[in-house]
């Protein structure tokens, strides 16, 4: 069976992304929580493909396997906040610190120090 994992970095990518994995938990069956509950006329067909794009976790949670990336956090919080916030491994959200604009700086500092 394939698997898939997906990634999405930066604010557009992961509102675009937010989007996506609303449309595949509806797909899947999955609700906002990780939960299968499936449509009942074709929760055969949901489950036998839910493992391309989830992972099963303990209780019966279904985990997206997807790495979401911004240097900016606000993006990830909005994101945990969501009405899909819960379904996400917080470690695989990743962001930056709280500070705009210094991460260019400290490489063009570093760069020409060495």
């Amino acid at each position: 069976m394939r698997e898939i994992l997906h990634i999405q970095g930066g604010q557009c990518g992961n509102q675009i992304g937010s989007k996506f994995w609303e449309v595949i938990c509806d797909e899947h069956g999955v609700d906002p929580t990780g939960k299968y509950k499936g449509d009942g006329s074709s929760s055969e067909t949901q489950l036998e493909r839910i493992n391309v794009y989830f992972n099963e976790a303990s209780g019966g949670r279904y985990v997206p396997r997807a790495v979401l990336m911004d240097l900016e956090p606000g993006t990830m919080d909005s994101i945990r906040s969501g009405p899909y916030g819960q379904i996400f491994r917080p470690d695989n959200l990743c962001s930056g610190s709280r500070v705009r604009g210094i991460t260019g700086r400290k490489g063009i500092i570093l760069r020409a120090r060495s």
